[in-house]
């Protein structure tokens, strides 16, 4: 039952999804951000404690509600802690009504042919077989595209959903990123290439298979919206990709049918060094801020 209420918040649910996911690479600087810095922690092992307190904070604000946050991405050692006592995907569902997804992949290739592929990700089943254990209802890869290469951006689609069969054939379901990079001269070109790569990879599953889609906010709204259609496509969202949360939002507000999936846009403005009050009165804001981009299509 639980499987099929999580299914159906994914494909009917108002709301967005958060993404906590920083992974070893980037979680200097969502500290940073967040208001710590190198200086006040020694080594990785302080370095990820910190930022599960900061994880945790989120999740247990008031406002962290599956009446606004559908589903939440998490990091590998996330998964593996507990959030208020319990483990972090069973707090995310049975308390707050958030589905919990799994980030799955190990960084990326230098760039090739206009796009950076997925490194290898070493013991992928293992780590699929835990996730199911952990109540993870699904996954999230990324990959990215920096110029409009009509080779590299099919090779880097195809590579996202061949792993994103192995992910399916354990039951999980795969939010597919391939990243497009906002700074490019031909983000609209690479869009382009984009959508018709994806189209040809969805019109190849079989019919009893869904994926989830995570793409760039593009140049022109609803460029996306024969993948919101596709039967093939559980629900498609959006990552924020270096925008500002107002213009993200903004953006976001065009594309009728995709909903956030944003990280740094979601924990901008907070801080490690609020208290509770104005912790909960940000977190609150930046929540209602991206619902209500994400339902206005």
């Amino acid at each position: 039952m639980s499987k099929q209420n999580q299914a159906d918040q994914m494909r009917k649910g108002a709301g967005f999804i958060a993404a906590l996911d920083q992974s070893g690479g980037s979680t200097p600087k969502a500290l940073r951000l967040y208001g710590i810095e190198e200086d006040a922690y020694d080594g990785d092992a302080q370095m990820y404690d910190l930022i599960h307190d900061m994880r945790s904070r989120i999740a247990k604000a008031e406002a962290f509600t599956g009446d606004k946050v559908i589903g939440a991405i998490l990091f590998e050692k996330t998964m593996d802690r507990e959030i208020g006592g319990k483990p972090a995907g069973e707090y995310l569902w049975t308390e707050k009504h958030v589905v919990p997804f799994l980030k799955v992949d190990k960084g990326l290739e230098e760039e090739s042919r206009g796009v950076r592929l997925m490194k290898p990700i070493d013991g992928l089943d293992a780590t699929l077989e835990r996730a199911v254990k952990a109540g993870m209802f699904g996954t999230k890869m990324r990959s990215v595209i920096d110029a409009a290469s009509r080779s590299g951006i099919a090779a880097n689609v195809a590579q996202q959903f061949e792993i994103g069969k192995t992910i399916l054939s354990h039951g999980l379901v795969p939010i597919i990123e391939p990243e497009v990079t906002i700074s490019i001269s031909d983000k609209a070109e690479a869009e382009d290439l984009l959508l018709e790569a994806i189209k040809v990879e969805l019109d190849a599953l079989p019919d009893d298979q869904e994926v989830m889609l995570k793409l760039t906010l593009p140049e022109t709204p609803n460029h996306y919206k024969p993948l919101v259609d596709h039967p093939r496509v559980m629900r498609v969202v959006a990552l924020s990709g270096g925008y500002s949360r107002d213009e993200a939002n903004a953006r976001l507000a065009k594309n009728a049918g995709v909903i956030a999936s944003f990280s740094r846009a979601l924990t901008e403005g907070l801080s490690a060094q609020q208290g509770d009050e104005a912790f909960e009165k940000t977190i609150g804001s930046t929540i209602d801020s991206i619902y209500k981009a994400s339902v206005a299509g």
